[in-house]
């Protein structure tokens, strides 16, 4: 976060209030939110394993990957892989 601050110039702060105010969500859970739509995207165009999507996406545990996936779109990453669709 400090980094990405010195590169635009900014206070860390100054950089977290202006990316909330623009995108309404943080940089974590910007970042959080395009990790899980490219999970999505690899369960449901590749032959990916879950287990190769997980760790493509940064997730070094596999159940943390599994929860957070269902929490995001309402299904198991295997349910999205297999064909169904997500319920958010």
């Amino acid at each position: 976060m400090l980094d990405l601050a010195e590169m635009v110039h900014l206070g860390e702060r100054k950089l977290q209030q202006g990316f909330k105010e623009i995108f309404g969500t943080t940089v974590f859970g910007y970042l959080h939110d395009y990790r899980m739509e490219q999970a999505k995207i690899m369960l449901s165009g590749t032959k990916m394993q879950v287990a190769e999507v997980s760790n493509a996406v940064g997730y070094a545990h596999l159940g943390y990957f599994a929860q957070a996936f269902k929490k995001k779109f309402g299904i198991m990453p295997k349910e999205c892989q297999r064909g169904k669709k997500p319920l958010k």
